[in-house]
């Protein structure tokens, strides 16, 4: 696996790293030189990417991880370190979709499910890495959002709230720890194909409405999760080193439009 060096010398854990976004982060983490802690619920395609990985002679590890508990999040901070005695990016990619029942059907277990997920897992990765980034006065945490956050109808009400409250969580942490030099901020992706939303997708092409996917962002097509990596590896980079507390939608300008595409108010 070839490395190009932006990571060179840095240790990132990923979580949700076993498929989508994570997956695609991972290898794009390992090829710019990474040494990386692979996270994820799912054993068997988590075990693919890093043999991937390793295949490449890149340095990897993996444990399965509920983000959901924080004290499984607390053994995968602890795993990273004493692995690699560091730890100087932390992806928080890990997330579900939530169901789309109507407000009036959705159970509280479900809301809290999503929030324990994408809300919580963040926040105990963040709880329990700070005490080391302050340490060595430098880390970057980069928090995968969503459009879904930033304007509504693109995700059902948990994930659309959820996600809203990731990227307020983003800016709150970023200004609590600017001073020790520890930069968090959100990648907000719009319409990826993934295997969260391989259903849609699906449904299109099935359907034969295929070439109406992504019809509503102004460059009126999906993306491939090498396009959000390409982001969340920037953010994660030195090059974003006067960039904390922000929010960067990835989504072909769909955060951008009011209206549909060419119609903006």
């Amino acid at each position: 696996m070839a490395e190009s060096g932006r990571l060179k010398g840095k240790v990132a854990i990923i979580t949700g790293a076993a498929n989508g976004i994570g997956r695609a982060t991972a290898i794009m983490f390992a090829r710019e030189g990474a040494n990386l802690v692979l996270a994820d619920i799912n054993e068997p395609a988590l075990k693919e990417v890093l043999d991937q990985i390793t295949g490449g002679a890149a340095k990897a590890v993996m444990k399965i991880t509920d983000v959901a508990v924080e004290q499984e999040v607390k053994s995968l901070i602890d795993f990273a370190l004493n692995t690699y005695s560091k730890v100087d990016i932390v992806v928080n990619n890990a997330g579900i979709g939530g169901l789309l029942f109507s407000l009036e059907d959705q159970s509280a277990d479900e809301w809290h499910r999503v929030y324990d997920i994408n809300v919580m897992g963040p926040v105990y990765a963040t709880k329990h890495i700070v005490k080391h980034m302050k340490e060595q006065r430098g880390g970057s945490i980069v928090n995968i959002a969503s459009v879904a956050g930033i304007r509504s109808g693109a995700g059902g009400n948990a994930y659309s709230a959820s996600k809203a409250a990731l990227i307020n969580f983003t800016q709150t942490s970023a200004c609590e720890l600017g001073g020790s030099n520890v930069r968090v901020n959100a990648v907000c992706p719009g319409l990826i194909e993934t295997a969260m939303t391989k259903p849609f997708f699906d449904y299109a092409r099935n359907t034969g409405k295929g070439d109406k996917i992504g019809k509503y962002c102004e460059l009126r097509r999906a993306a491939q999760p090498e396009e959000v990596a390409g982001a969340i590896l920037f953010l994660a980079s030195d090059e974003a080193s006067y960039i904390t507390g922000q929010v960067l939608p990835v989504d072909g300008g769909l955060s951008a439009s009011l209206t549909v595409p060419g119609k903006k108010i």
